[in-house]
């Protein structure tokens, strides 16, 4: 049974942090605090999670996934309520119900807390719609799992992720085809922009072509890029009128956030490992992490080695593949990472080589050699004398 409730380990966090965000001014900041604390000493010093369970209650997993969908109504429900200049009336009742003025807590909340909201909510967003709706549109063929993934995805402008995700970057990865493959020496203030507009660009030529394909008009709603952002529209329309022009304001914040966090979490997951077009994906292609509190946290996400070898296997049967290349640290520590170049770039220098030495084929190394143009030994004999 542990090996089931282990996942709900994200739920409990992101509805202790919608409290925080709920009673508003110095909670948020509390919360906040107190979140990524927890996630940065939980990876430090709970270890790995290296167990193969066989966890056969389907219908359990399965919801556990798609209570990401009223988690997340929970979440962006708060975060309307924490800037709309309306009243709710429901909100006044659980003031006196409750004994805490909600109202007046909102009111007094200050912009420095409010900024910070974001960001906090916008983490919360990530984990709980972004890694779930990165699951479900990996369901190829369940129509109710791609469709309720798009919609997660569209909180963050990002519903064309069902396109590119898996049918570009699970089949490019590691190579020149890949935006969200990062080469060596590219800071992620550079890399984010360069894969947002990417990611956006093969989607949208992976639509056309398939549409072509099947002789339909392009500009239409049998466009899947099209409709994404059609879902993503309809959401901040509905938040406009719940909440005016500040809700849309804020929760499109929110999502913005979101998604550079997927870029960052693409970043690091793929940072300077290279493969030749020809060859096929295999664990050493990505960096991957058994920090127990992250597996649990983002539904064994960071035993990406295993996810991109094996793409259609589900969440519940990633293995831990401890001799696949290692990140250095759980997730939420190493995006802290990442934001700090300079170091970021010390740290990947010893992992990044000892890849080289240890994991790169030949063709790889030439690779490196062009990207590079510093020099890399040419056969294995020559990196063991090293």
């Amino acid at each position: 049974m542990f090996h089931y409730l282990k996942f709900t380990n994200y739920f409990i966090t992101t509805l202790l942090g919608v409290s925080s965000v709920l009673l508003a001014q110095y909670w948020i900041l509390l919360g906040f605090g107190v979140f990524i604390i927890f996630y940065i000493v939980g990876d430090a010093f709970f270890g790995e999670d290296l167990s193969q369970p066989n966890l056969t209650k389907k219908w359990a997993l399965d919801a556990m996934l798609y209570a990401s969908v009223p988690t997340t109504f929970i979440l962006m429900t708060v975060c309307i309520w924490l800037v709309t200049p309306f009243n709710w009336p429901i909100m006044h009742w659980l003031s006196s119900t409750i004994g805490y003025d909600f109202v007046t807590a909102k009111a007094n909340t200050h912009i420095i807390e409010t900024l910070v909201a974001v960001v906090f909510c916008g983490l919360m967003l990530s984990g709980i719609a972004t890694v779930v709706g990165h699951e479900l549109i990996h369901r190829i063929g369940n129509k109710k799992a791609i469709t309720t993934g798009r919609w997660l995805l569209s909180l963050s402008f990002d519903a064309s992720f069902s396109i590119e995700h898996v049918f570009n970057h699970h089949i490019h990865v590691a190579t020149e085809n890949d935006p969200v493959t990062a080469p060596r020496g590219r800071s992620i203030y550079k890399h984010v922009p360069i894969a947002i507009w990417g990611t956006n660009k093969s989607a949208w030529q992976i639509e056309a072509k398939r549409l072509k394909r099947k002789k339909k008009g392009v500009f239409s709603l049998h466009n899947q890029y099209i409709t994404g952002w059609l879902m993503t529209a309809t959401w901040l329309g509905f938040v406009f009128l719940v909440a005016s022009w500040q809700g849309v304001l804020f929760v499109a914040g929110i999502g913005l956030v979101a998604k550079v966090v997927l870029e960052i979490v693409n970043y690091m997951e793929h940072y300077g490992l290279v493969r030749h077009p020809r060859e096929r994906v295999m664990p050493k292609h990505s960096w991957n992490t058994n920090r127990r509190i992250s597996c649990w946290a983002m539904f064994n996400l960071p035993r990406h080695s295993h996810h991109h070898a094996k793409g259609a296997v589900p969440f519940e049967k990633l293995e831990a593949m401890p001799d696949a290349p290692v990140m250095i640290g759980g997730y939420i520590s190493t995006i802290v990472l990442v934001l700090l170049p300079p170091l970021w770039f010390r740290l990947m220098r010893p992992k990044l080589q000892h890849w080289d030495d240890t994991m790169a084929n030949e063709n790889e190394l030439s690779i490196l050699r062009t990207q590079q143009g510093h020099s890399i030994p040419t056969s294995a004999d020559d990196r063991r004398l090293i």
